[in-house]
């Protein structure tokens, strides 16, 4: 049938309507998690973003690129008065470790090496003398940590000593008189080439329990060399410990810290931590992305338009939406103290696995130009691969839920 006379109908009209019409926030919180705390928390949430969209959010990449660390960042990230929020006393906040998850959240957004950083001293090294230490320990070192005049990390993992850490330890305490000598290396250290104080675990080899010790810096035998050539969480300053007959006096012990079961209850608090960093590194690739797909054309229009492209951005989203979810709940049953290591572990295990998924989603995205720093997704993918692995493997997070689950446990 011809078509001669028929008048077509104009869609010029809608298609710049739709071009003017503005588009969508840009936001991984599609459920809107940060919501749930209170009014004067969601000022302090405010407060972290704003400092690390203008802080550090346009001098990372440099920073990562060198693998340094930006010191002068530590001042203003004190006035932020966020440093061992959750714990009560010693001029600390007493606010809930919900709050807690969403600043990681806002820091690992735009760099997970701060993330870290901050982790590490706030969480691993205060808490160790937060849950382990005597109350004058606590007197001495929570409040300066706090305001962030001495800054902390944690000594654990072992050059042949990762997930074994348990019964495994090979670095040794021998009390000698009113100090005890500690001999051997840790490996992957966070922070520890600049720290004040350093908790090293060591294996007491007159009862074989594993304890603590606060190892200033100076101290005479105790060596930290900053580890070369890392693909991951690069501004992180990452140490070897050499502890070459290192006196450290009984003073410095962590008082209550008497077997790797103390060790445990730190790591089970920070390792809930570190699954809220994960939502916080997958958010901000994914966030790069959207905008990215949003301004990029090809064929004459942007690439957000394309059905490929929108399947990829939903996967991403339903990952970061389901391990906020979790990662919510966790901290809700933490504040209620009814978390357990099974619990910490799940979502550790999950977060983290799907953070990796969701960066890769984000790199495959932006195509070629996805591996070019300038376009910050790369960096989100290197990083989500250090966080995959610390605070316990995949595997062994796994292995501690099946425990709990079927009653068997599978460990060797």
């Amino acid at each position: 049938m011809s078509t001669t006379g028929i008048k077509k109908p104009d869609t010029s009209s809608r298609r710049d309507a739709h071009a003017q019409r503005p588009l969508p926030a840009v936001t991984g919180d599609f459920y809107s998690i940060a919501t749930t705390v209170s009014e004067d928390d969601k000022a302090i949430l405010a407060r972290v973003r704003a400092f690390m969209e203008s802080e550090v959010a346009p001098i990372i990449n440099d920073y990562w690129i060198r693998a340094a660390f930006p010191f002068e960042l530590i001042p203003k990230m004190a006035a932020l008065d966020i440093t061992g929020i959750s714990y009560s006393g010693y001029g600390c906040a007493g606010k809930t470790t919900v709050l807690d998850g969403l600043l990681a959240v806002e820091m690992a957004r735009i760099d997970p090496s701060i993330a870290t950083f901050f982790g590490v001293h706030s969480g691993l090294a205060m808490g160790s003398i937060y849950l382990c230490g005597s109350e004058e320990q606590k007197q001495q070192w929570l409040p300066v940590m706090r305001r962030m005049e001495k800054i902390g990390a944690f000594g654990l993992t072992e050059p042949e000593v990762g997930s074994g850490a348990s019964g495994g330890l090979m670095t040794t305490a021998r009390r000698e008189g009113d100090a005890w000598v500690l001999n051997g290396q840790k490996k992957w250290i966070g922070n520890a080439t600049f720290a004040d104080v350093t908790v090293i675990w060591a294996r007491d080899e007159a009862d074989n329990q594993v304890k603590g010790f606060l190892v200033e810096k100076g101290t005479p035998g105790f060596t930290a060399e900053k580890m070369e050539d890392k693909m991951a969480l690069r501004v992180v300053q990452n140490a070897l410990i050499t502890l070459k007959d290192c006196h450290v006096p009984e003073a410095n012990r962590l008082q209550n810290a008497r077997s790797f079961r103390d060790t445990a209850a730190v790591l089970r608090m920070t390792r809930a931590g570190v699954a809220w960093q994960a939502v916080g590194c997958a958010m901000g690739a994914y966030e790069h992305a959207l905008a990215y797909a949003q301004k990029r054309k090809q064929f004459g229009k942007p690439i957000a338009s394309f059905q490929l492209v929108q399947d990829l951005l939903v996967g991403m989203l339903g990952n970061i939406t389901a391990s906020q979810c979790m990662v919510l709940r966790l901290s809700q049953m933490q504040d209620a103290g009814v978390m357990n290591d099974e619990h910490a572990s799940l979502a550790k295990a999950f977060c983290t696995s799907k953070c990796r998924e969701t960066v890769g989603f984000a790199r495959e995205l932006l195509g070629g130009n996805g591996i070019l720093l300038e376009n910050q997704v790369g960096r989100f993918v290197a990083d989500a691969e250090a966080i995959y692995s610390y605070e316990g493997t995949r595997e062994m997070n796994t292995l501690i839920v099946g425990r709990a689950v079927t009653g068997f446990s599978a460990f060797v």
